[in-house]
């Protein structure tokens, strides 16, 4: 008697471990969830919904990758409500899963430098001004924008060209009294003076080197610039009777002193910006203890 009752008490309790164990799946018709799992869910979703902190973007063809913090360092701007405020899925996107805007891809660089530093410095002569305060009112950048209109109403110049941007494209002048002296419309511009030169070094590299001879001084400019500098000293043989307003490869000198056309340069207020050479070693004969013969050519760019 004693184990019959013992097993139909036990049969009682495993009974009701069931019911309880039911009660804790269903009630109702609906599934009840561990708080745990259900928060582990949560953050899975959220996990989608949620931009990387390393962003990339193509805007306009031109790829870009930068903090998701920068993006949205400006608060109510339009990338701060876009990667802030929105989610991925609410983005285009292109072939490679970049986040598509389809704006001038160039002038984006200026607005993200603009996210990462409060602030902006342009480049000398930069002509784009106008469309980039465009593209700071497209992102909502009030303050950039008001800054870059600012700048354009600065500009010096803007009364006689009628557009403040033009100043920014024009090149550095000179003190009054030097632009007396030369005539209107060349202020400014380009000359490149090239020569073509000639040394050789001795098979003993100890040796002397023959000094360099210099065959010819050409002049390449526009015609006014070049006669205003070298004047007589221009010999203009291979191209006359070019109008002023015209250009020129074929002017050289009637000197071989590099020296004596950097001089008159200086003068008329030209500085050197760039210079380029070539070079080529031959020897006089097949015998390789022959003296080298070097050949140069050797360009300078002056600009005023």
């Amino acid at each position: 008697m004693i184990t019959e009752h013992a097993r139909i008490l036990n049969s009682h309790k495993l009974a009701h471990r069931e019911n309880m164990q039911s009660g804790q799946r269903s009630s109702g018709g609906l599934i009840l969830r561990s708080p745990e799992r259900g928060r582990g869910r949560d953050r899975a979703m959220a996990q989608t919904s949620t931009f990387p902190d390393i962003v990339e973007l193509n805007v306009g063809g031109q790829v870009y990758v930068t903090r998701l913090e920068t993006l949205t360092a400006v608060p109510n701007s339009l990338l701060w409500a876009k990667f802030g405020q929105g989610s991925p899925e609410e983005l285009p996107k292109d072939s490679k899963g970049r986040f598509f805007f389809d704006r001038d891809g160039f002038l984006f660089r200026y607005i993200l430098d603009y996210l990462r530093d409060s602030e902006l410095f342009l480049p000398e002569f930069f002509k784009e001004r106008r469309r980039l305060q465009k593209e700071a009112d497209f992102f909502q950048l009030p303050e950039l924008s008001k800054r870059l209109a600012a700048a354009s109403k600065d500009s010096s110049y803007a009364e006689d060209s009628g557009d403040p941007e033009e100043a920014e494209l024009s090149s550095p002048v000179t003190s009054s009294s030097d632009r007396t002296l030369r005539s209107p419309g060349a202020d400014s511009g380009f000359i490149t003076v090239g020569y073509r030169g000639s040394y050789t070094i001795g098979r003993d590299i100890q040796a002397d080197a023959k000094f360099r001879r210099v065959a010819r001084i050409t002049v390449c400019s526009k015609i006014s610039l070049a006669k205003e500098v070298f004047g007589e000293t221009l010999n203009e043989s291979r191209d006359p009777d070019r109008p002023p307003d015209k250009y020129t490869s074929r002017y050289y000198l009637k000197y071989n002193f590099l020296e004596q056309a950097f001089d008159r340069l200086s003068e008329a207020g030209f500085h050197m910006v760039a210079c380029n050479s070539t070079g080529t070693c031959s020897y006089g004969s097949s015998d390789p203890g022959e003296d080298k013969l070097w050949t140069s050519y050797t360009e300078y760019v002056f600009c005023r």
